[in-house]
């Protein structure tokens, strides 16, 4: 659990080296949004100014951003996150936490395996949530991203919003190298629109199990109502393609994109009988060497997609989301 501090607490403990972004030519467009937008006083923006004064420029998060896996693997190298440890800590995560599962379920209709699946792949189920300063990523991405920073300044304006609003010294919450944070790793963004307090303390805390399952199943049916999460349906069957695919056939989209009998048509088949009208996207996975893989993703896949847009990030939660829930289900089973 995240210590939390006065909203208007100022930087008194010995900082790095600092970039002073407030002198940045973005600066007052940040400052700007913060009064327009999230209605910051005077004397809120002077402290949004000594915080991004002792903000620290950190140029190799750029970097890792522009180079994140999803980018840059295959999905042989990428699928290697879907390892033996996730699978027992998710089937554990099912048993230790079933009753926070089972509401989320009732209350978002998001099965417990999937919503484990997330955690393992996000932040191996709470356990490494980001030690970067989310003042420091979010100014850095912010001010000095060539192609992004516009995205990125936003969740800026959102993160300093998040704490006056939360309680949190600007300095004092820890995430990811963009800027996420909790066992959800929610962007600021989402975190003031999403989060919930689950287990009732009062409190809307990611780095809290309770919360973190209850936000990713509401996520999941809040985000993005074209791609809400629809329950009691599957993510993705496996497909197979009998011939050589249209140049301009749409693979990897964010959304469904054709229907199973137009698919077949164009010669790729489920290898499970799916209703001729069903909606579904074709996803195509590079292995190492130059082999493809085929499968036929329903909306609850784009579903999980809206929380990273990448496919190997949405078929690495639903084969872990898969392979948990065979292993809970195995430890339920009588011994003989």
């Amino acid at each position: 659990m995240m210590p939390r501090l006065a909203p208007l607490l100022l930087l008194t403990c010995a900082l790095p080296a600092a970039a002073d972004y407030g002198g940045h030519a973005r600066a007052p467009e940040l400052l700007k949004r913060l009064e327009t937008e999230f209605s910051f006083s005077p004397q809120e923006l002077d402290w949004v100014k000594t915080s991004l004064a002792a903000a620290e420029r950190l140029p190799q998060l750029v970097e890792r951003e522009q180079k994140a896996p999803e980018k840059t693997e295959t999905w042989t190298q990428y699928a290697r996150r879907i390892d033996e440890g996730r699978v027992t800590n998710g089937a554990e995560l099912l048993r230790t936490h079933r009753d926070w599962l089972a509401r989320a379920e009732a209350e978002y209709g998001v099965p417990p395996a999937v919503i484990a699946g997330i955690l393992g792949i996000e932040t191996r189920y709470g356990r490494i949530t980001g030690s970067v300063r989310v003042l420091d990523a979010l100014s850095t991405q912010g001010f000095d991203h060539p192609t992004r920073h516009a995205f990125f300044l936003s969740e800026l304006a959102e993160f300093f919003a998040f704490c006056r609003d939360f309680g949190y010294a600007p300095t004092v919450p820890q995430g990811s190298y963009a800027g996420a944070m909790g066992a959800a790793q929610f962007m600021p963004s989402n975190y003031r629109r999403l989060a919930v307090d689950f287990d009732g303390d009062g409190r809307r805390d990611l780095w809290s199990m309770p919360d973190a399952i209850g936000s990713i199943g509401r996520y999941l049916t809040r985000y993005d109502r074209a791609r809400a999460w629809q329950r009691g349906e599957p993510l993705v069957v496996q497909a197979r393609v009998t011939g050589p695919l249209p140049a301009n056939l749409a693979v990897n989209a964010r959304n469904v994109t054709h229907t199973v009998a137009a698919l077949r048509k164009l010669g790729v088949e489920a290898k499970t009988e799916l209703p001729p009208q069903t909606r579904v996207g074709l996803v195509e996975l590079t292995l190492d060497g130059d082999g493809r893989e085929y499968w036929l993703a329903l909306p609850n896949f784009y579903s999980v997609m809206s929380y990273n847009p990448r496919v190997f990030y949405g078929m690495a939660v639903t084969q872990l989301a898969q392979r948990i829930e065979q292993a809970h289900a195995a430890s339920l089973e009588p011994s003989n």
